[in-house]
């Protein structure tokens, strides 16, 4: 018998959040609502989402009694390519925030094995209990048309040069040489017949059929080196999470090949280790400690300590007491989707679309990723890994447990600020005790190599003091940027970041 009295979900969009309660209403449970969130995001959120993108899963089941991981990211293309180092059709764009820029790279050579299709077929299979058909009717209804919100319109808006790079994304996002926005219908009625084709297939076309070969002749065209091998090659990944103690908890997260998972339990580790802050959230030296942190994490990264078998090794010879010290002294498109039902199951899923290729593939209705153009996914250099190697990530869907129970389902979206979105959240929760909403609504700093990005909201009296041993770019409002934290607590409640449209759901 469940302790839980209601089922809570919190995305990055309204349309997701209630597509999710209605399946949970009709009986489903946290992991029938996961799948067919995902299947909605995937319409709803096409700036940050995809079919054609890379995904992890960690999850509570109350059936089984155990976490599962699930790793459907993407793969290294190139399986059966005659020469992979010849890639073509591979640039960079330059994305505007509002107050800063990245450069992102797209076209077909960006394109990786996508892993999103078949990850959510596989969880629907492994834990869902209502038919694939059922969960993938609320994503068809919304292909045929949905209206455009605020937050996707901006999206769309920084996207736009990606949306719009080949003729089928002006078709569909620029019709009659218009260009969509937020208030707007928009209809994709080849992604609302692909959905129709995924329910009685499960995906083989895409995978193994006639898209297949679509695909791999339009990337051997254009110098792009995903191949049909690729697709038919590519397998969901079943592992053990990444377990961290902190401060009585236990944070389950992302085990490698993700680099995320280890980051943020070296910035929690490293915390637990320099004792708790006697000071208040927010204040003077809480900042110049929170900066130092991230300081430390990249230093750390930048050694080598990516994964959780290093970040073992890294505890155990005491490599740490450096860094503790640091901290003691001062005394950097994605979404992310969390639930937690009334029987005891929970799931955090994170998803990826980068920022998108501009390629459609054919038939489909959907863009594929482009995550083999995104820097921090390859610090060995772009196409330096070799073909079917699952590829890092920084997203980190994770499970906070207290006394053998999820007192937390967590994950965000923002590509580099993943790791300081969700450190920072935690860090509020459990050495502030600050409640949900206001730890996830709370200003962020992110540390991106250089300056501190610095969110409005803290007072000017502890940025005087930060200002001292650091520069600082402080930005005008709240912004994407600074990720996307959607977070449930079970029973209880969620928040949904205003960031990227964060949206709650609760099903009594």
């Amino acid at each position: 018998m469940s302790r839980y009295s209601r089922s809570i979900v919190a995305s990055g969009h309204s349309l997701v959040s209630a597509t999710a309660a209605d399946v949970l209403r009709e009986g489903g449970n946290a992991f029938d609502a996961v799948v067919a969130a995902g299947f909605a995001s995937a319409v709803v959120e096409p700036s940050l989402n995809s079919l054609g993108g890379g995904g992890l899963l960690i999850g509570h089941s109350a059936r089984f009694g155990q976490e599962l991981f699930f790793d459907f990211f993407v793969d290294t293309p190139g399986l059966g390519r005659a020469d992979v180092s010849a890639v073509g059709d591979f640039f960079p764009v330059t994305v505007q925030f509002s107050g800063s820029t990245q450069d992102f790279n797209i076209g077909c050579g960006s394109v990786a094995v996508p892993g999103t299709l078949k990850g959510l077929i596989h969880t629907q299979r492994r834990l869902g209990r209502m038919n694939l058909a059922e969960v993938i009717a609320p994503a068809k209804e919304l292909a045929r048309c949905h209206l455009i919100n605020e937050q996707q319109g901006v999206f769309l808006g920084l996207l736009y040069p990606i949306m719009t790079l080949h003729e089928q994304g002006r078709a569909l996002y620029e019709p009659g040489g218009v260009y969509k926005k937020g208030g707007e219908l928009l209809e994709n009625p080849l992604g609302a017949e692909f959905l129709e084709e995924i329910a009685a297939d499960g995906g083989a076309n895409f995978y193994a059929g006639e898209i297949a070969a679509a695909i791999d002749r339009d990337m051997g065209e254009a110098g792009g080196l995903l191949s049909s091998t690729d697709l038919a090659s590519y397998r969901v990944i079943e592992r053990s999470p990444l377990k961290i103690s902190y401060r009585g908890h236990e944070l389950l997260t992302a085990p490698e090949p993700s680099v995320g998972g280890a980051l943020i339990g070296l910035s929690i580790g490293l915390l637990e280790k320099a004792g708790p802050y006697r000071g208040g959230w927010g204040d003077g030296k809480h900042l110049c400690r929170t900066v130092a942190l991230m300081q430390e994490v990249e230093k750390i990264r930048e050694s080598g300590i990516t994964s959780g078998k290093q970040l073992e090794r890294f505890w155990a010879d005491g490599d740490h007491d450096r860094s503790v010290q640091q901290l003691r002294i001062f005394s950097r498109g994605t979404t992310h989707i969390s639930i937690a039902d009334k029987e005891g199951n929970c799931a955090s899923m994170t998803c990826s679309n980068g920022e998108g290729s501009g390629y459609f593939a054919p038939g489909t209705g959907i863009m594929l990723n482009n995550m083999m153009g995104e820097d921090d996914l390859h610090p060995g250099g772009f196409h330096s890994s070799p073909p079917g190697q699952r590829v890092g990530s920084m997203m980190s869907p994770s499970l906070l447990i207290k006394d053998g129970a999820v007192s937390l389902v967590i994950g965000s979206g923002g590509s580099k600020r993943i790791r300081t979105a969700i450190s920072q959240v935690l860090n509020q929760i459990v050495d502030f005790n600050r409640n949900l909403k206001e730890a996830v609504e709370a200003p962020r700093l992110h540390w991106d190599g250089s300056v501190v990005q610095v969110e409005p909201g803290f007072e000017k009296t502890a940025l005087d003091i930060l200002r001292r041993s650091v520069e600082l770019n402080c930005w005008e409002c709240r912004d994407v940027y600074f990720g996307g934290v959607h977070a449930v607590i079970p029973g209880e409640g969620g928040a949904g970041d205003p960031r990227r449209g964060g949206s709650v759901e609760v099903v009594e």
